[in-house]
């Protein structure tokens, strides 16, 4: 939260900055769009004890979802503006993970396929050049609060012992467990739009997580997330 308000009081500071030096008007918006979004993890473990052996792999693939809030756009330069946004984003991944658990003559499978979806509030903060009048390109930080979510997908659970086998099957749709994930998320985004007439335009930004979604006391599995952004937006003034 203490990022949270220093990014404010930073908004603040352009804010009065801009209208001192620059005659150009502050603009107001909307925008909304999709976003494609993964979360980047550990991808294999494999462990050969022996007398057991032991792999897990995950799939990772691109969740859809999207975005949608508003914006202020600040001249502080000829060409430079900084651009504050408030936005509802859907993050997350599709996720196919495969578990194998051999010993003797006995093998446990899983198969899970789930889809994790994370909302959250975020705080873009994008310092924007412009190129063209009409074309401009960007990067700034990106400050989130993380306000639930879900977990949903199916398992396969298939155990052979000898010649006997037991197969099980699964669904689940279950809300985020708040408690295992981090609520502040910090993350860099970079990209570009372009404005048809002086109100409407298309907006791209990928933005890539820095900080560790989930609380997890081991140091070398980390999930951050990473996003594609792609939309439209409008200025009211």
């Amino acid at each position: 939260m203490k990022k949270l308000f220093l990014g404010l009081a930073f908004i603040g500071a352009l804010f009065v900055n801009a209208q001192e030096k620059t005659s150009s008007p502050i603009s107001f918006g909307v925008k909304g769009g999709f976003n494609a979004s993964t979360l980047s993890r550990t991808n294999s473990d494999r462990y050969n004890y022996g007398s057991h052996y032991e792999e897990q792999n995950n799939d990772d693939r691109l969740k859809p979802g999207f975005h949608a809030g508003v914006f202020v756009n600040i001249p502080v330069a000829q060409k430079f503006s900084v651009q504050p946004e408030l936005l509802f984003n859907q993050l997350g991944s599709k996720v196919e993970e495969k578990y194998r658990y051999t010993s003797g003559g006995s093998i446990y499978k899983r198969d899970v396929d789930f889809t994790t979806n994370l909302n959250y509030l975020t705080l873009p903060i994008m310092v924007q050049y412009n190129i063209l009048p009409q074309l401009y390109v960007e990067a700034g930080p990106e400050f989130g609060l993380l306000i639930g979510g879900k977990l949903r997908g199916d398992m396969n659970v298939e155990e052979r012992s000898g010649s006997q086998t037991n197969i099980y099957r699964d669904s689940f749709s279950n809300k985020l467990v708040m408690d295992f994930y981090n609520r502040f998320n910090f993350g860099l985004g970079v990209g570009a739009g372009y404005y048809f007439t002086p109100k409407f335009g298309v907006t791209a930004r990928f933005t890539a997580g820095i900080t560790n979604v989930i609380k997890n006391n081991d140091s070398d599995y980390k999930e951050r997330n990473n996003a594609l952004q792609i939309g439209v937006a409008y200025k009211f003034k």
